[in-house]
């Protein structure tokens, strides 16, 4: 049977915050990691292709992919809450909207706004990379609404994990490198792929920790099509494909020594896939979601220091 019985911890952290504390919790600014980690990557792809990059545009891509992510989070807190999918009991950090700390109309507004302002950055952004630049920003504030919106929400399905590969992996990282350069990358794909892995492994212990409440939600995700046993494995696998694609990677940039890097923080991941395995499911299990935010964000640091160095 699963343990939900509120912790002390858990208690604590549910008390009503001020107004400003509430919106800092449904910005969700542990995951900002995501959104920023493939600009840096790509950023630094590309200052290895060109030997120079733009600070004003990699600023701007920047703070636009962060927008985006906020706007996606606030989106999820106040959707997840009107499908009844986040009670207040849940397992998972308290949520804005769920716990009557922010006004569900409000929280939409703001999520309309972080959107608004990242096209309104995405059209300078436009002017320097052209079309494709156009056409993924528009497909990245779409589907950051659809992720908790509209009629067949992405975060209601198996197709979650796919969905954070390609916009917080592949996209990300192959703009950004294509803001600075011009031209599409195979190397940015293989670094973006690294990356989606990582950032869909925090969604993969969202999902597994949520498996009870979701499946009585109507909330199908993949955690719920395959079971524990199956989302532990998957887990592990997405841990240890940007380690496995770093020889790859190796022999598109010519990078050589410089990318053993990264392997620095494979001890770390390999120890967060064995953890999970033994966890119990309670409320700290969402410790998974920090440490496997923080593996992406040691990991795509030293992948970037790797890049330029020469």
């Amino acid at each position: 049977m699963t343990d939900r019985t509120p912790t002390s911890a858990s208690v604590a952290a549910a008390a009503t915050p001020t107004p400003l504390r509430a919106w800092w919790a449904a910005a969700r600014p542990a995951t900002l990691s995501i959104a920023v980690v493939p600009v840096v990557v790509g950023t630094a792809l590309a200052w290895r292709d060109a030997g120079t990059i733009d600070w004003i545009v990699a600023v701007v891509a920047l703070t636009a992919a962060m927008l985006i992510q906020i706007g996606t989070n606030l989106f999820n807190d106040v959707g997840d809450y009107e499908r009844g999918a986040d009670l207040p009991d849940r397992l998972g950090p308290p949520r804005a909207t769920a716990m009557g700390w922010l006004p569900a109309a409000d929280v939409r507004r703001a999520a309309a706004t972080s959107f608004g302002l990242a096209m309104v950055l995405g059209a300078y952004l436009v002017s320097v990379g052209g079309w494709p630049i156009f056409a993924i920003g528009l497909a990245s504030v779409a589907a950051g609404i659809a992720y908790t919106g509209g009629p067949r929400p992405i975060a209601y399905t198996a197709s979650g994990e796919i969905f954070v590969m390609v916009f917080f992996g592949l996209l990300a990282t192959a703009g950004s490198h294509f803001l600075q350069t011009g031209r599409l990358s195979g190397a940015a794909l293989v670094a973006g792929a690294m990356l989606g892995a990582l950032a869909a492994a925090v969604l993969v212990v969202n999902n597994y920790r949520d498996l009870d409440s979701d499946a009585q939600a109507g909330k199908v995700t993949l955690a719920v099509r395959i079971g524990r046993a199956a989302t532990r494995v998957e887990f592990a696998v997405l841990l240890a494909v940007p380690f496995m694609l770093l020889p790859l990677l190796g022999m598109l940039t010519q990078a050589g020594a410089w990318l053993v890097l990264p392997l620095a923080v494979a001890p770390f991941g390999a120890a967060l896939a064995a953890a999970l395995w033994r966890a119990p499911i309670t409320a700290a299990i969402n410790v998974f979601l920090e440490r496997t935010a923080q593996l992406e964000l040691a990991f795509g640091l030293l992948l970037a220091i790797a890049l330029v160095a020469r």
